[in-house]
């Protein structure tokens, strides 16, 4: 058991306190805001004060974020600790600088609360954020603090239980548009073919040849050989639009196909870019998949990975989402939330602890082939090091890849096998 003094005991101290020492750490802790409970405990004390007490603590001056209760711009001045970027500096003897109020930052995305610049798709520009300015995207400095503050904790308190974090990953794949030319109708196929005229479609389509975007047996082949969780996510809009072209979920075979991976792994809704905006829509997509799976739909991930904080998450929660897999850039790699690891969502605007669960994810193929520019080489080894970080820190891998890099497409000629190159050096 672990004594947490503190003057103040606010929402999001008791948010972060659970974060860091039980979810983290493993450690069984109270909160108290009575002096003489430290004076008479025989418990091992974390001092959160700028008071210096006169017993044996572990202390940390707090900065003062978490005692707030309004969202302002926070001056972020990035150092060096042992090596790796910290910010919030109180020059504690026990700590350098207030973890609690550090990884509070990180973790709710305070800094989306606050006006910023958005991208061409209305996100929130990744260049805006304290980790790209500061460079440490790429790392997951959250769990990088937590290794360090673990070592501090157990120095002071030798005999300090805490419990071991393992590496673990999670495949993920967005089915934006299941088949390149099969299953969308005569009409869509004539429009296709008036635009750009293509003998490929004209052989798939007289089943002489495989469709491009069809990767499934591939994967479930793959998939055979590791012993890794998969989430499949489906996009299941009524309507096509620019940014929503997939197979009609009315249509037999795409129904076919969804009941098929419900079979062998966990499928999760892809809301469309339209339902972003619409409770309504969301809602009707979400009872559409749950209807073809016959299972309620609780795992989700944001088209376009397109979401503003806290509306959509409020939205995804009302339609009783309970695990949520967008937190990361639609325009670069890395740790958008500075964690490899699930998490609760903390929605700064009604300062309330959710019960949303976030599944962070830190590699997508469209950012290393859109964004990012790169050959599925350059890809593979950005994969890799994102990887390497993950499991040097016990953390959690999550990656996304979409079937159409994965088939037969020559656009994306070299990915699939990259993939199937990754996937083997995984375990």
């Amino acid at each position: 058991m672990l004594l947490f003094y503190t003057d103040t005991i606010t929402e999001r101290l008791n948010y972060i306190c659970h974060f860091i020492l039980k979810e983290q750490l493993g450690i069984d802790y109270v909160i108290t805001t009575n002096p003489s409970d430290c004076n008479h405990s025989n418990h091992h004390l974390i001092y959160y004060s700028k008071q210096s007490p006169k017993i044996n603590n572990f202390h940390i001056k707090p900065q003062g974020l978490l005692f707030e209760k309004e969202v302002r711009l926070q001056h972020i001045d990035c150092y060096e600790v042992d090596g790796y970027k910290a910010f919030f500096f109180t020059n504690s003897i026990d700590f350098p600088f207030d973890i609690f109020a550090a990884a509070f930052f990180l973790l709710s995305r305070y800094e989306e609360y606050l006006p910023h610049e958005k991208d061409i798709y209305g996100r929130y520009a990744h260049d805006q954020s304290v980790a790209f300015k500061h460079d440490f995207l790429h790392l997951p400095l959250v769990n990088i603090w937590l290794a360090d503050f673990k070592k501090a904790l157990m120095l002071k308190f030798p005999d300090l239980k805490c419990k071991t974090q393992v590496f673990k990953s999670i495949l993920t794949y967005d089915i934006d548009i299941a088949w390149s030319y099969k299953n969308k109708g005569i009409i869509r196929n004539i429009g296709g073919f008036l635009v750009k005229p293509s003998l490929e479609r004209l052989l798939v389509l007289l089943q002489l040849k495989k469709d491009p975007f069809d990767a499934y047996k591939y994967l479930d082949k793959i998939h055979e050989q590791i012993h890794q969780k998969v989430i499949y996510f489906f996009l299941v809009a009524d309507e096509i639009s620019r940014y929503d072209k997939n197979i009609s979920p009315k249509n037999n075979p795409m129904q076919q196909l969804i009941k098929q991976h419900a079979n062998k792994y966990c499928i999760g809704i892809h809301p469309s870019w339209k339902s972003n905006k619409n409770l309504a829509t969301l809602r009707k997509e979400i009872n559409q998949l749950q209807e073809i799976i016959s299972v309620p739909t609780v795992h989700a991930r944001q088209h376009y990975i397109q979401f503003t904080l806290p509306e959509t998450f409020e939205r995804l929660q009302e339609a009783g989402i309970k695990k949520e897999y967008s937190m990361g850039y639609g325009s670069i790699n890395g740790f958008r939330a500075s964690f490899a690891g699930s998490y609760y969502w903390y929605n700064l605007a009604k300062e309330k602890i959710t019960s949303l669960q976030l599944f962070p994810f830190c590699y997508m193929d469209a950012n290393s082939y859109y964004e990012q520019k790169q050959n599925p080489s350059e890809g593979k080894k950005e994969l890799e090091a994102l990887v390497e970080q993950c499991k040097r820190y016990d953390g959690l891998f999550i990656s996304i890849f979409h079937n159409n890099f994965l088939g037969e497409d020559k656009k994306f000629s070299g990915w699939k096998e990259m993939y199937a190159q990754f996937i083997s050096q995984l375990q």
